[in-house]
């Protein structure tokens, strides 16, 4: 299983030797490999009688962080989306991409972004987890502004990753509370101890943080403000991450969680209530866009938001409506926005007002559009998937009975069905909004860039294949459902979890019902939509999250500038104070709140005379450095503190350090002597006595501190002294009997080595720069 996380980091390792022949063989059919192998051998797995798989593989035992990856239905079902769209999008890039693209580039970001994903869904250990979580914020990152030339890409690139990488620390504070309590970093254990999470006085801060991690990475009102802007990325990439991986690795992880949260009554009042508003707010922004992209972008917002209140709604009939809609999304969203892309490539434009009439010209790419729009907007029709897992959650939204009906939670219950209503209906509209703006009506060739003409049959191949998986689970969604849709819904749930999908129920189904009010009302409004357009000017009006999030990076901005300019004034002296006292005043609050300062003179040898006299003429020579008015000076006296600390170590029977001590001081004085020689005359700068009290503090304070850690690593026995070891195994192990030279050349063998290669890499530098001719001056 190792190897289907890592390979796509091997390939991308490789992408820039292979885009050299690109002329022969495009770098796309290379990459396109990968995620068909994996697919491949994750397709396997498909089946009534799956059971979770787990491989464990060691990384670092001594914290317990190890490469754990956990197969089981609710991560078979991403990867396989993963891997089958990412072939499918690797595919469409090929066609969609001009050779004169940085495209080695852009699959190196691509399969990062793939294996990044891959880890996330895959991983046990919530540090590894996090590991690939924050990976695909900088991969997504590195895609989305891949067209760096561009402001725009820019912008939305650093808006996604600013916004998402706030989700993921907050995640990460989720992960190590849990970690705490349950004394373990594997989910599948932590969610076997989930009372003892729930029961935790640190719950709400836990459940805080996780959902704050999942809202901001499947971009939840308020946080879904990154997505729009991210449409500045190519055509695939937006396919990609907005279909099966970025926007769902929240989803993910609610899903991953819920077993060990769903009980609990605020995890049903925030997930519903964010997934629902989510929903609303998406769909009825979405008739307002102008941009195709743009379009989709809003409606997966608003997808998101369903799929997300169904996982907080928690009920068996809400989870399978889940996981069904998160396969549904994925096939007809990913072909609908390579239809955007197709439009936009054949056109020149993707902006709907200037397009209209384009199924006399691009036949092909309408018919894939009517399949994924009509799919999107949840028509009842039996070959259209989106209809039943739009059925499935109006269903859930009326059997909440599991949850108790009183206070804020009747409420929330109360209002789901009349809300999701409300979002179905304008998710009809801006799905036929869609469709019909671009390729219903009156052509408008003077204002298109280029004359349209249908796309190569390269860039169908990818879409088709998507619009076919809408048709074949739309005419067989029992087909994927107990081999796959079951399982996954089971994972999530717990407990077993069935359900068997059906078109027909009856004409008096209250879901029919509620399908049929969205599909009069949609109609109404669609065909109304010039009519109530202004709405957009009062609601949201000016208000905008896009102007808070501009504001506070603007503030950030301004502020930490002028902090920095604050100490950032050329002082090294300042600069010296500020290392030094943070040091200080961190280092000691640490060590005085943990008990970490521990004085225990009792095993110390009695100082002799030599020692005494020795120690105090260092004193007297440091003290004496600060005092003189001459380099040259200072630097003979600091020579003395080197040579009486190589007196202290012949006194303390180390002949060998006092050997290595005096060759360095030796060295070291010989070098300063030789560079501050031609350096100017010493002028002390006049200090006011506000600042030489100041370095008299801080001096004595990092002195007194250094010396109390010093005693108390040597008072404090945290540890077995290893030092036995060496003494018993230095002549068996080593061969020899004078137990330092056997440490340095075979225990520590290595690092000798190393040391010995930064020694001879600093003699070979110091030699070039002797041998380095120097420039002769004119005569």
């Amino acid at each position: 299983m190792i190897w289907a996380v890592f390979l796509p980091f091997i390939l991308a390792v490789f992408i820039p030797f292979f885009d050299k022949w690109r002329q022969r063989i495009h770098t796309g059919f290379i990459v396109t490999v990968a995620p068909i192998l994996i697919f491949i051998y994750f397709a396997r797995f498909i089946g009534t009688n799956f059971e979770p798989i787990t491989r464990s593989y060691s990384w670092i035992p001594s914290l317990d962080i190890n490469l754990v990856f956990h197969l089981d239905g609710l991560s078979l079902l991403f990867v396989l989306l993963i891997s089958g769209i990412g072939a499918l999008v690797a595919f469409y890039s090929i066609y969609y991409l001009d050779k004169s693209e940085q495209l080695g580039h852009f699959y190196v970001y691509f399969l990062l972004f793939m294996g990044s994903m891959l880890g996330v869904v895959l991983s046990d250990n919530v540090f590894v987890l996090y590991s690939f979580w924050e990976f695909t914020s900088l991969s997504s990152f590195l895609l989305i502004g891949f067209w760096n030339f561009k402001k725009e890409s820019r912008y939305g690139a650093l808006k996604s990753m600013l916004i998402t990488v706030f989700g993921g620390l907050s995640l990460l504070g989720a992960l190590v509370f849990m970690t705490i309590l349950t004394d373990t970093t594997s989910i599948q254990e932590m969610i076997s101890q989930h009372q003892l999470i729930l029961n935790s006085e640190y719950f709400p801060i836990i459940l805080t943080l996780l959902l704050l991690g999942a809202f901001t990475k499947s971009a939840q009102f308020p946080f879904h403000i990154w997505l729009p802007d991210a449409m500045e990325a190519p055509t695939p990439v937006s396919a990609y991450l907005h279909s099966a991986t970025m926007v769902k690795a929240g989803i993910y992880l609610i899903a991953r969680y819920s077993p060990m949260m769903s009980s609990n009554d605020w995890f049903f009042i925030i997930v519903s209530s964010v997934g629902i508003v989510t929903l609303c707010w998406g769909s009825y922004m979405a008739v307002r866009q102008t941009d195709l992209k743009g379009i989709l972008a809003f409606s997966t917002i608003s997808q998101l938001g369903m799929i997300m209140s169904m996982l907080g709604f928690g009920t068996k009939v809400a989870v399978f409506a889940a996981v069904f809609h998160i396969l549904n999304h994925a096939t007809f969203k990913g072909s609908l926005f390579m239809v955007a892309g197709i439009v936009d490539h054949e056109t020149g434009t993707r902006d709907i007002r200037k397009l209209g009439g384009l199924m006399t010209f691009l036949p092909i790419t309408a018919t894939l559009a009517l399949f994924g729009t009509f799919s999107m907007a949840g028509v009842p029709l039996p070959f259209l998937n989106g209809f039943y897992s739009k059925e499935l959650f109006f269903d859930a939204t009326l059997h909440l009975d599991e949850i108790a009906n009183m206070g804020l939670v009747g409420f929330v219950k109360a209002t789901l069905p009349y809300l999701a209503v409300f979002g179905s209906i304008f998710t009809f509209v801006y799905s036929m909004y869609f469709f019909f703006g671009t390729f219903r009506g009156k052509a408008h060739l003077d204002s298109l860039p280029k004359k349209p003409h249908e796309a190569p049959i390269g860039m169908l191949i990818s879409p088709i294949v998507l619009v076919l998986g809408v048709i074949v689970i739309g005419l067989f969604p029992n087909m994927v459902n107990e081999p796959f849709i079951a399982h996954a819904a089971s994972a999530i749930k717990g407990m077993e979890v069935e359900k068997h999908v059906s078109f027909w129920h009856g004409p008096l189904y209250p879901p029919l019902i509620m399908s049929i009010t969205v599909l009069v009302f949609g109609t109404v409004l669609y065909l109304a939509r010039k009519q109530w357009a202004p709405a957009y000017r009062f609601i949201p009006g000016v208000l905008s999250m896009n102007k808070v999030y501009d504001g506070a990076v603007d503030r950030l901005e301004t502020y930490s500038t002028s902090i920095t300019k604050g100490y950032m004034n050329g002082s090294l002296g300042r600069y010296v104070r500020l290392v030094l006292s943070a040091i200080l005043i961190v280092t000691f609050a640490f060590m005085a709140v943990t008990g970490g300062f521990t004085m225990d003179f009792s095993n110390l040898a009695p100082l002799s005379l030599p020692e005494i006299l020795v120690a105090i003429t260092m004193v007297i020579a440091a003290v004496a450095t600060i005092l003189t008015n001459n380099r040259i000076t200072a630097i003979l006296i600091l020579g003395v503190v080197g040579y009486g600390l190589s007196m202290l170590f012949v006194l303390f029977r180390a002949p060998d350090l006092a050997l290595t001590q005096l060759i360095i001081e030796t060295v070291t004085v010989a070098l300063f002597l030789l560079v501050f020689y031609h350096l100017p005359k010493l002028r002390k700068k006049e200090e006011a006595t506000s600042t030489r009290v100041l370095n008299l503090i801080i001096s004595i304070g990092f002195g007194a501190l250094m010396t109390m850690i010093a005693i108390s690593s040597h008072s404090s026995k945290w540890f077995d002294s290893i030092s036995s070891y060496f003494l018993e195994k230095s002549h068996s192990l080593g061969g020899g009997d004078n137990v330092v030279n056997v440490i340095l050349v075979d225990f520590r063998g290595l690092d000798t080595l190393f040391e010995i290669v930064v020694l001879g890499i600093a003699a070979m530098a110091i030699y070039g720069l002797i041998k380095l001719p120097g420039k002769k001056e004119d005569n």
